[in-house]
């Protein structure tokens, strides 16, 4: 068997029903299981299409096939997932980082480049960091400014904290449930926090499903968390400090009623690739 009929046979075992999982691109998860099976790039696997497999590698892919049949999404087979220009170690632990967060931390960017033409010290707060991405990203992308990042969750500010290893990133981590182990003022606060109702959360795909249910569920109308955060982040900012939230786009004439009533100014509204509204920024 060639490889490229190996990555057809994948192919074909994904587009088959499945009850455990929605596989929306079997070509391309085909290919990237292939590629992990065999240790090379994508790239690699194409120029090489023609080559034999070894039946050790085969069983190798055929038992990733099965993982990701069997519910198990890419980013955890793989257990690493791109994010803007970096890759990110992912696990059980953490969300895997979706493009619609890039939009907060395009947002964020946009701040921090206001604030930097009137001060070269800005301090940036990550609030529900997972992974790190965010964080990291925006760390990465604007290296002089300090940035903190806290998650309630101890396993998963261990795998923010080892990507940021990865990435030569200097950053504060803190183990803290919101803003209850949170000290000092910042001139940026971001955060993705659960926003999904809890009565949606047995409808996501099964994929997601798997996802930690912490870093998902965001009580009876998917605000709970938000609610709390838009009141209590006004004493960890600085005087025309800025809160930005991702939620989703239903949600966010209920969230500018909130920043409204809490006296933020300046209230505004960026969109996602798919044009959705996706993150809203208030000033103190």
């Amino acid at each position: 068997m060639t490889l490229k009929e190996a990555l057809a046979e994948g192919e074909r075992l994904l587009k088959a029903p499945s009850p455990h999982a929605s596989i929306d691109s079997p070509a391309l998860d085909a290919a990237l299981l292939l590629a992990e099976a065999l240790k090379i790039s994508r790239e690699k696997l194409i120029v090489l299409g023609n080559e034999p497999m070894d039946d050790s590698d085969y069983e190798s892919f055929l038992n990733l096939i099965s993982k990701r049949l069997g519910g198990e999404c890419i980013a955890y087979i793989l257990g690493r997932k791109d994010f803007r220009y970096l890759s990110f170690t992912v696990n059980p632990e953490v969300l895997v980082p979706r493009p619609d967060t890039e939009t907060l931390v395009e947002a964020a960017l946009e701040y921090i480049d206001i604030f930097t033409e009137k001060s070269d010290k800005i301090s940036l707060l990550d609030l529900c960091t997972g992974s790190g991405a965010v964080a990291i990203s925006l760390k990465y992308e604007r290296p002089n400014i300090k940035v903190t990042a806290s998650d309630i969750c101890i396993k998963a500010l261990k795998t923010a904290a080892e990507n940021a290893v990865c990435h030569n990133s200097t950053i504060t981590f803190i183990e803290s449930n919101l803003f209850e182990n949170i000290n000092g003022k910042f001139n940026i606060i971001v955060c993705n926090p659960p926003y999904i109702p809890s009565s949606e959360l047995p409808a996501l795909p099964a994929e997601v499903r798997r996802e930690p249910k912490l870093a998902l569920d965001g009580g009876k109308d998917g605000l709970q968390l938000i609610r709390q955060i838009i009141p209590e982040a006004k004493n960890n900012l600085l005087n025309n400090g800025v809160l930005l939230l991702e939620a989703d786009p239903g949600q966010m004439p209920a969230i500018k009623s909130l920043l409204e009533r809490n006296a933020y100014k300046e209230i505004k509204v960026y969109q996602d690739l798919s044009n959705q509204n996706r993150v809203i920024s208030g000033i103190r």
